[in-house]
């Protein structure tokens, strides 16, 4: 038997799989996640976006257009997914990318007139759906700042010590 196969840990035992289930955090917040999201993509799909290019949409409606990882930072996406999320809006002609005058080599992001339509016409879906999740929680505000307070803390790496 090597020294690796000899310090192998134990397969995890049924238990541990039931306490994760029932105790995992990352387990609960992506549950979470992907049911809100559900709901808002159903209440989206007539205007024809998801609810991630809503985030995305609303997160270009600035005064001044944002740069690229400005937006990438707010949505806690590393800039090739970023990318990737622009290219349907971009051929929809919802958003519009362009170089920096300051600085060539930064992209700069901006609503085209049609983008803002859609999110014209998304916001009050938007407060709907969101108003009917909160009627459901006792208190959406507490809920909002602890999810915050996780959201700064993820950069680190997570990591056994």
């Amino acid at each position: 038997m090597s020294t690796l196969q000899a310090r192998a840990p134990a397969d995890p035992t049924f238990e541990t799989t039931i306490l994760v289930r029932d105790t995992c955090l990352c387990l609960h917040a992506q549950r979470a996640a992907r049911a809100i999201a559900r709901r808002f993509d159903i209440a989206l799909k007539p205007i024809g976006i998801t609810s991630g290019q809503f985030s995305l949409l609303m997160s270009l409606n600035r005064p001044q257009p944002p740069n690229l990882g400005s937006v990438a930072s707010l949505l806690a996406m590393d800039r090739t997914t970023l990318t990737a999320n622009l290219k349907p809006l971009e051929r929809r002609r919802l958003v519009k990318t362009m170089a920096d005058s300051t600085d060539r080599r930064a992209r700069l992001l901006r609503l085209t007139l049609v983008g803002r339509t859609v999110l014209a016409k998304a916001v009050p879906i938007w407060r709907h759906v969101h108003a009917e999740i909160e009627k459901q929680l006792s208190d959406p505000d507490r809920l909002r700042v602890e999810l915050n307070v996780l959201s700064k803390s993820g950069n680190r790496d997570g990591a056994a010590g």
